[in-house]
């Protein structure tokens, strides 16, 4: 490890960064067939590809992320929902709910992210917020809430609409949002599930639309789409080794073989970069009460970091110079900030290992420093 500086109570070290991978074929318009492409590194959502990423474009039913966050977010997953009589019959993709018909919400979810059911989106909005265009305002507020500034909803399912349109690139970032969510990643990861059918007449065995997830052993998630209007719609997100990538493509001909293509290019450019071993950074702080005169610091929370390959990390270790107890054993007394091209890419406390008791005399500061080094 080299230093690089010292200064003050802070000091400043470059870390080795591991051997590069190899690089895959570089991502160019022509490999990818949509008419609209991003490739995004999840974590710091930083763009590795994009072909059109800012044009407006029908989102079919991607649309159902949304949706399916909105209801994570405002709904109860066990709550039984009543199927409303307007979420019935709506053309699309569907499960053949009945009016009347109960389903607890994680059903409807499972239904909406597998096999695509507008009429479970239907329900889904008619549940949370009474109505299809009430609902689409919720969306729409949730959009404004993440920074979504290229896209609009009118409905729950992504049937054809003017004034329902998004861009690849706020599709990424919504997915990169949405993968947050624990229970988000579970559904739309899983393949197959069952759900009840009108009660106990029997179950339904859902299928998940997304052939990736059988295609890649690196694939979990996240929604397809089509319509006539929209083309071949696809957000697909992808790990390996710790690298997280998200990928769409709007109207796209060879959606699968485009998103497969991608994720290669981005695992081929991020690694995951362990920063701290738990125990790695140790210092000790002058305190003139200690039993040494001194109390010990140390990190004891690992740090692991995706990140470009070729980017060199730099970390600061902060401490104060001198400190007067009382003190407790976890209490935190630093921290190790870490960068990498001018911005903070993690950071991990210090904590004190021992305990200090103020003292009882009433010598002044001066005096017992005297008496301490004296």
């Amino acid at each position: 490890m080299k230093k690089i500086c010292i200064f003050a109570a802070a000091i400043l070290f470059c870390l080795p960064l591991c051997s590069l991978f190899a690089a895959a074929e570089c991502a160019s318009a022509d490999n990818v067939s949509a008419q609209a492409a991003i490739l995004i590194e999840a974590d710091s959502g930083e763009i590795v590809f994009e072909k059109n990423a800012h044009q407006k474009l029908p989102m079919a039913s991607t649309t159902k992320i949304m949706t399916a966050l909105v209801a994570l977010e405002e709904g109860d997953l066990s709550k039984t929902v009543k199927v409303a009589e307007g979420a019935c019959g709506v053309e699309g993709s569907s499960i053949y709910l009945t009016s009347g018909e109960e389903l607890t919400l994680e059903h409807l979810l499972y239904a909406l992210m597998l096999e695509s059911a507008n009429d479970a989106a239907a329900a889904i909005a008619y549940e949370i917020a009474g109505g299809i265009e009430p609902f689409a305002e919720r969306m729409n507020r949730m959009a404004e809430n993440i920074g979504l500034t290229e896209s609009h909803f009118t409905n729950p399912h992504g049937l054809d609409d003017d004034a329902h349109y998004t861009t690849a690139y706020d599709l990424a970032k919504l997915t990169a949002y949405a993968l947050k969510n624990e229970q988000f990643r579970k559904i739309v990861s899983t393949y197959k599930h069952q759900i009840p059918l009108r009660g106990d007449e029997g179950i339904r065995v859902l299928l998940n639309h997304n052939k990736l997830l059988r295609m890649s052993e690196d694939a979990i998630g996240v929604k397809t789409g089509f319509t006539k209007r929209s083309g071949r719609c696809l957000v697909s997100a992808a790990e390996r080794n710790g690298v997280r990538v998200i990928a769409v493509t709007l109207n796209a001909p060879d959606d699968w073989n485009d998103h497969l293509f991608l994720h290669e290019t981005g695992f081929s450019r991020y690694h995951l970069e362990r920063l701290a071993e738990e125990g790695q950074f140790t210092f000790e702080i002058p305190c003139p009460t200690a039993e040494n005169g001194v109390i010990t610091v140390t990190n004891t929370d690992s740090l692991s970091v995706c990140l470009k390959n070729g980017t060199e990390v730099t970390y600061v270790a902060e401490a104060p110079h001198l400190f007067m107890p009382p003190v407790t054993v976890g209490d935190v007394l630093g921290r190790v900030t870490f960068t990498a091209g001018g911005n903070v890419i993690g950071e991990i406390p210090l904590y004190a290992q021992t305990s200090v008791a103020e003292p009882e005399d009433d010598r002044s500061l001066g005096q017992k420093l005297l008496d301490k080094f004296h």
